[in-house]
């Protein structure tokens, strides 16, 4: 697991194993690899990232969320 705070941005984040973001506080904006939509997510949800993959994340305000790997 680990615990990340992505302040007001526009990222990248590659993923080796799948991952599940759970979002703890704030607000973002997610595409997945090979998706055209962007979906928001929010605190109390969550979004599945598959291994050998990756995905944007935009941010207003600082997002908080905990990744589950495996």
């Amino acid at each position: 697991k680990s615990v990340v705070v992505v302040l007001p941005a526009s990222l990248t984040f590659n993923s080796g194993a799948p991952e599940v973001s759970e979002g703890v506080g704030g607000c973002c904006r997610v595409r997945l690899k090979g998706e055209n939509e962007w979906k928001t997510w929010a605190e109390c949800q969550s979004f599945h990232v598959p291994g050998e993959s990756s995905f944007e994340i935009a941010c207003d305000e600082p997002y908080h969320y905990v990744c589950h790997f495996g």
